[in-house]
């Protein structure tokens, strides 16, 4: 069971640098969409120079699937509608969704009768089941380095990290504390 479903499972954050893996997307892409309000980090936000922002599996599965869009050609201010959708959606909703595009506009469908209907209305070009991104990210964070939020200990694949920390995130540890 991910950590996702798993209520019980600790927090785990993933900084930018991860996220950015995970998702497929620069660094500065990641940067810009989060100052612009477009995919913020759900787990902690930047508070000024030198914060990390760390993101939920959640924000980065949003993150892969804005890359997608951007990449067949869905203007920003569709995907922007996009998201905020997705965000007010049930993580286990989201499993289940694909998102239909004829590049102008996005349409969730729920079913394989709610796809076929669109592909016969003659709309819909490409579609992303949101269900197999889910898989990718989760495949990519089980061998990434994360942060559980509530102990600031290092975790890879919901496992925590043996190995001393760094200098860089002891004087982090100690400045939050």
């Amino acid at each position: 069971m991910s950590q996702v479903t798993d209520p019980s499972a600790p927090e785990i954050g993933y900084r930018g640098a991860t996220a950015c893996t995970a998702a497929g997307i620069t660094y500065r892409q990641l940067d810009y969409w989060a100052r612009t309000g477009l995919v913020e980090p759900s787990v902690q936000g930047a508070s000024g120079s030198g914060s990390q922002r760390l993101y939920g599996f959640r924000d980065i599965l949003v993150l892969k699937i804005v890359k997608r869009l951007l990449d067949t050609g869905v203007s920003l201010q569709n995907i922007r509608s996009a998201v905020e959708h997705l965000r007010s959606r049930g993580v286990q909703d989201l499993e289940r969704m694909t998102l239909m595009s004829d590049g102008a506009t996005i349409y969730e469908c729920a079913s394989a009768d709610e796809i076929v209907d669109l592909l016969q209305g003659g709309q819909g070009v490409f579609g992303i089941a949101i269900g197999k991104v889910w898989s990718e990210v989760e495949g990519s964070l089980a061998t990434l380095q994360g942060e559980n939020v509530s102990t600031g200990e290092s975790v890879v694949g919901g496992s925590t990290i043996a190995a001393a920390s760094d200098e860089l995130s002891d004087r982090r540890k100690r400045k939050l504390a």
